[in-house]
């Protein structure tokens, strides 16, 4: 593995190229991976921490960028949900690597309304809302369960929409560091950090690769 090599070739990366506004410059870089039908484009991996200081990392979907923050749901009783309960501070990294792309978000996790949420669940496909509604993840099951729990639900609503369950819902984490990251030859990468300032604005600097 330590004899793996890549080079990286994004194109130069100045402060005038990016917007004064970090969420719209990382709302611009998601839509980009979108519009270039690259696999999984809002793909993040989200990094939490329990009431232990025991970090965890997984890969969840970003579903808007929007009212000051990056949204994405999943059950308030998984093991991510346990941990912003006990510490609402989070981090996430997306990678687009045909573009030679990173951002680094760091900030606070908040739930979302249950309104805003039941709305998004019920716009979901319907095999999707039996998983959600029956599935305690993060909690030891056996797969025999699973497909038992995902029939009994299919006879009690054949034709959806499937009920929402209390402990499914979303988050916004709202940022209080956005990095921005081109790869460049040589590894003389290109990186920009906006830090938020306590009157609302943000501050943009470069830093060393």
């Amino acid at each position: 593995m330590k004899h793996v090599r890549d080079e990286y070739y994004a194109q130069p990366l100045n402060q005038q190229d990016l917007n004064a506004d970090p969420l719209a410059q990382a709302e611009q870089w998601v839509q980009e991976a979108i519009d270039a039908d690259l696999p999984l484009p809002n793909a993040m991996s989200l990094a939490t921490v329990d009431a232990n200081g025991q970090p965890s990392n997984r890969i969840v979907l970003l579903k808007g960028v929007e009212q000051g923050g990056f949204t994405f749901f999943t059950d308030y009783d998984s093991q991510k949900g346990q941990d912003i309960a006990a510490n609402d501070r989070v981090a996430f990294t997306m990678f687009w690597q045909p573009f030679d792309r990173q951002i680094v978000v760091k900030g606070r996790a908040e739930k979302l309304s249950d309104e805003v949420s039941t709305d998004y669940f019920h716009s979901r496909p319907y095999d999707s809302q039996v998983s959600a509604a029956i599935s305690p993840q993060s909690h030891a099951v056996s797969r025999e369960w699973l497909e038992e729990e995902v029939e009994k639900l299919k006879k009690d609503c054949p034709q959806g929409p499937v009920p929402k369950p209390q402990r499914w819902g979303g988050y916004r984490i709202v940022p209080s560091e956005i990095q921005f990251w081109h790869g460049r030859p040589s590894r003389l990468h290109d990186r920009f950090r906006y830090q938020k300032q306590a009157d609302g604005n943000w501050v943009i600097e470069r830093l060393a690769p």
